[in-house]
């Protein structure tokens, strides 16, 4: 069974995701950091993304692989895992413009329906429901306040010396590359339950979720 969930950043998608996957047993895989992986290479490197022979070199010697283990989702890159170098500030500045490269997207893809053939999973990104699996089991799109999702960013990145009004403006910019790139735009699928995670907590959205999917 596959599970997708979309939304923008700090809706809450990735615990959500994490923890109902969890609840399900089922493995997570967080698309996000992927693209984050790929973008911490691509600035160790300097490769300038307005250079597709670039692009296309780097993208031909990044050893990307991901792996699920024990409920914890982990990316490497050049065989070293770089969880904790994927959540920080120039990351999150970069990651919307490396995410709208077709060739990027289009090795991401492939990694990811590789990883979930034959799984029970749950996925969470930005073109999920609408582009990676159009068939999927179920497909949620999750959203939020941008107050309360800039909120939640700010405790997510505890080096962010941002105020809550630089944030907003910062998730906004990020949610205009994001839904109006020409490759994989975030849209909500047409088929997708919108939940609304505003006034909600972490808990209470897995259970919402989980609710849905085993009909109670």
């Amino acid at each position: 069974m596959i599970i997708a969930i979309d939304g923008p950043a700090g809706s809450g998608k990735s615990t959500t995701a994490r923890l109902l996957a969890k609840k399900l047993d089922f493995i997570y895989l967080d698309t996000g950091a992927m693209y984050r992986a790929v973008t911490l290479f691509f600035l160790d490197n300097k490769i300038d993304l307005t250079n597709s022979d670039e692009v296309s070199s780097a993208l031909n010697k990044i050893n990307l692989k991901i792996e699920n283990r024990s409920s914890s989702f982990n990316v490497f890159v050049q065989n070293t895992n770089v969880n904790n170098l994927i959540r920080d500030e120039l990351i999150n500045k970069n990651v919307s413009n490396v995410s709208e490269i077709y060739s990027v997207r289009k090795k991401m893809v492939e990694i990811q329906r590789e990883f979930s053939s034959n799984k029970d999973i749950v996925i969470e990104g930005r073109d999920i429901g609408s582009h990676v699996f159009p068939n999927a089991d179920y497909k949620f799109y999750i959203e939020a306040d941008i107050n309360v999702r800039a909120s939640r960013r700010m405790k997510d990145l505890s080096n962010a010396n941002k105020s809550l009004d630089d944030m907003c403006k910062l998730l906004l910019e990020r949610d205009k590359i994001d839904s109006n790139r020409n490759i994989s735009p975030l849209i909500k699928p047409k088929d997708a339950y919108v939940v609304d995670t505003t006034s909600l907590s972490i808990e209470e959205q897995v259970i919402k979720l989980f609710n849905i999917i085993t009909n109670n």
